[in-house]
């Protein structure tokens, strides 16, 4: 509805933030700008920091923040019609997804199958837990990359809040072998006894490093966190062999330079892919869950792939506004 003219009226940003440690180079607030202009909705997206030990209390301060903010707005509407700002949700980073799975309040299915959380969805004292990352990698994997998981040897590196986001989906894309391998074993033979033991079809099988060198995979997906401090996860390069029908595919869940994991996989002849796809497609996938209404990720890809800093100059060459790109698809 119209406010009449003359009243004062006003519209606020919600408030969402990404919470992590670190969290300085995550692109997900340029990338929500971008939406956010594409989709015409009204949002502010910050970047925060949370102490190891100090995730909770960092959620916390944040809504309290918005009350307060949205309280005071409330009181400078002058009597108008006013619509006070929220705090709609957050993304979750690394190392905080298991402690977000223990600071929600209500689940998805495909959080609670997880285990762990990287969305969070605010509404009163409502705190709506769900996991995106595995929506994210399994659309930039198969249709971004156009790599068919159906049938493959898929190899997951970790098994931390990172690997739990997504190995749910990749069991449902129906590889012929899901193998996870840690350096602490112990680690990824639980993760994969929780899958195991909910799931009727292919079963996780875990591997110990020193078994890594009688193997060979078509996909190879670090979701370990080696790559923040430029360091190689402990994989052999044999790993990287592929089969006689195509090169394997190595995917770095971190983005944004060539990581050493990913130097190897080339040094190998594989093909090698960052993590920027998926961060798009999950943020997408949050976006829909926050606003109702799901983006078009292919111009923002384009954009963040260009390497600037501004959503609204990132438009390429002679191509219509990513406004005008959008098909809105909307929760019913």
């Amino acid at each position: 509805m119209t406010a009449p003219p003359n009243s004062h009226s006003f519209r606020s940003p919600d408030h969402y933030a990404v919470i992590g440690n670190p969290v300085a180079h995550s692109k997900s607030p340029e990338i929500h700008a971008a939406f956010a202009q594409q989709t015409g909705q009204a949002i502010s997206y910050v970047r925060l920091l949370a102490p190891l030990d100090g995730f909770a209390q960092t959620v916390d301060a944040l809504r309290a923040e918005c009350r307060e903010v949205a309280h005071e707005e409330a009181i400078g509407a002058h009597g108008g019609a006013s619509r006070s700002a929220r705090c709609g949700g957050a993304n979750i980073t690394v190392p905080f997804k298991l402690d977000a799975f223990r600071y929600a309040t209500e689940f998805t299915p495909r959080a609670l199958r997880a285990g762990a959380v990287n969305t969070l969805k605010f509404d009163g004292a409502v705190a709506l837990g769900d996991i995106t990352d595995g929506v994210g990698l399994i659309t930039d994997i198969e249709k971004n990359l156009g790599f068919a998981l159906s049938g493959a040897r898929i190899l997951l590196l970790g098994a931390g809040g990172a690997a739990r986001g997504v190995l749910g989906n990749l069991l449902d894309a129906d590889p012929s072998l899901l193998a996870v391998t840690n350096r602490t074993i112990d680690k990824a033979e639980s993760i994969a006894s929780q899958f195991n033991n909910a799931n009727q079809g292919i079963k996780i099988c875990v591997m110990a490093l020193p078994d890594l060198p009688k193997q060979s995979f078509d996909l190879i997906i670090n979701a370990t966190s080696a790559s923040l401090s430029d360091n190689l996860p402990p994989v052999p390069m044999s790993c990287f062999a592929g089969s006689s029908t195509r090169p394997a595919l190595a995917y770095d869940m971190m983005y944004g330079r060539e990581t050493p994991f990913l130097k190897l996989a080339a040094a190998a002849g594989a093909r090698a892919a960052d993590g920027l796809g998926m961060l798009v497609e999950q943020a997408a996938e949050s976006f829909y869950l926050w606003r109702g209404i799901r983006p078009n990720t292919a111009p923002v890809m384009a954009f963040m792939r260009a390497g600037t800093d501004d959503p609204a100059a990132r438009k390429p060459p002679n191509q219509p506004s990513p406004k005008a790109d959008l098909k809105p698809n909307r929760k019913p």
